[in-house]
């Protein structure tokens, strides 16, 4: 289920303004491969909740631990977990899925420095570029879990939010858990709605939740109206597409 890019040379030049024509051409061919790749593996894991957060967590870490039950529960609904493939709150999600019998896809970013995809995931898919792989974390899932995290979860977070409050997604439930760390976030927010920059009804879609049950209750709310939005597809993987079903979606 892998297509391994860590013996490919990264293109570090994609970011340094115009190149030759050919170079740009070769860019383009490589990025819808990248995402040709991509639709052609997920098209069938399911319904999917993305979890987001730090890879620096450890196993001993309580977010770790949250992390991995929430997932778990969240499987045993039915969902198939996914991740940004890697270590700490990724792992703990994929871990989760892994306990509940659940799906659990990842989907890694090749990095100048080694990221290893965690041993918790039965869909394991690598990217080299951070906007294919944000678009398909999105484009899978019915809701996001924001654990806490760093630059790299605030991006996807915000980008997110934009996409929701310009209308390019819709119903697209957001949890963010721990409400400690995230209330200098929380409060900046504030000041935007009260300056005028952010409307107050564009935030409607993001729960904060500290605690598991709290957590629970909103997601078991959702992701049961989700799925009913969802199951309507009746779809047949494509022998010409190279397709296979993968899931474990359940009624």
């Amino acid at each position: 289920m892998v297509q391994s890019t860590r013996n490919k040379q990264i293109d570090l030049s994609f970011l340094e303004g115009p190149r030759t024509r050919w170079k740009e051409l070769r860019s383009v061919a490589s990025i819808a491969n990248e995402f040709l790749y991509g639709f052609r593996k997920l098209h069938f894991v399911g319904p999917c909740v993305t979890f987001f957060g730090s890879a620096r967590f450890t196993e001993d870490h309580p977010y770790y631990q949250v992390t991995r039950e929430m997932a778990r529960r969240v499987g045993e609904i039915g969902f198939t977990i996914m991740t940004g493939g890697g270590p700490g709150i990724m792992e703990a999600a994929n871990r989760g899925a892994r306990d509940a019998g659940a799906t659990s896809v990842g989907c890694n970013i090749v990095l100048p420095f080694e990221q290893k995809p965690n041993p918790y995931l039965d869909v394991s898919l690598e990217f080299e570029r951070f906007f294919v792989r944000k678009v398909l974390l999105l484009k899978y899932s019915v809701a996001f879990v924001v654990m806490p995290g760093g630059a790299g979860t605030m991006d996807e977070l915000f980008e997110t939010v934009t996409l929701i409050q310009t209308g390019k997604v819709k119903h697209f439930p957001i949890l963010l858990y721990g409400k400690e760390y995230w209330a200098p976030m929380l409060e900046q927010i504030e000041r935007m709605v009260e300056a005028g920059t952010l409307g107050r009804d564009e935030l409607k879609f993001i729960y904060v939740a500290d605690s598991l049950e709290e957590a629970g209750t909103f997601l078991r709310e959702e992701m049961v109206r989700m799925w009913q939005e969802a199951k309507g597809r009746n779809d047949r993987p494509k022998w010409w597409f190279l397709e296979q079903r993968t899931g474990t979606a359940k009624a």
